[in-house]
């Protein structure tokens, strides 16, 4: 009898445990996926309304997820529940159409911090860290938890090649190759966008 209930209480315990290490783990790859990389500092003093509306990826680091994909838009407007509304588009030359990507995003920190995270797929979340954004909100260079993830977005399709070149070199200060970066195609697939 007593042998039994040993054996009982040990898978109880060993239950409890193997829930408490799933759990951890489970925290330890959220934080992850919406951490701040050394060395960057997201911006400070940040307004979500001059933020909100359209922008334009000129540039972005290499991933699966949007590999081959030009004319590419991000959309930003308020939710009901108070986050962010992000709507992605580009154009697939291989498929010969648009893709669309709807997300939500929410402040990680203070609403004056430029720092959400967004999620396309249920409850998981990535870092969106704004680490630098011009002034009149023309320009951003946004990065990931790390950063082999990175784009710089603008308001037109077409931004000057000298605040282009300035983002660049900030991404680089911080760690991003200046060879990393591809360089988005824009206005030749302008019907439909």
């Amino acid at each position: 009898m007593l042998g039994r209930s040993f054996n009982i209480f040990l898978c109880v315990a060993l239950g409890l445990f193997v829930r408490k290490i799933y759990l951890l783990v489970m925290l330890l790859l959220v934080v992850s996926c919406t951490g701040v990389s050394p060395g960057v500092t997201p911006v400070q003093q940040f307004s979500l309304p001059n933020y909100l509306g359209t922008w334009y990826e000129i540039a972005r680091l290499d991933h699966s997820f949007e590999r081959g994909l030009t004319e590419v838009t991000a959309n930003y407007s308020l939710r009901d529940d108070g986050g962010v509304r992000v709507l992605n588009r580009g154009y697939d030359a291989e498929e010969g159409a648009w893709q669309d990507a709807e997300g939500k995003a929410y402040f990680v920190d203070e609403p004056t911090v430029g720092r959400l995270k967004v999620s396309f797929f249920g409850p998981f979340y990535g870092a969106y860290n704004i680490a630098r954004l011009s002034p009149d909100y023309s320009m951003a260079l946004v990065v990931g938890p790390d950063l082999s993830y990175g784009w710089i977005l603008a308001r037109s399709p077409n931004p000057s090649a000298e605040m282009l070149k300035s983002f660049q070199q900030t991404a680089t200060e911080l760690g991003i190759s200046l060879d990393s970066w591809i360089m988005v195609a824009h206005g030749n697939n302008t019907k439909g966008n």
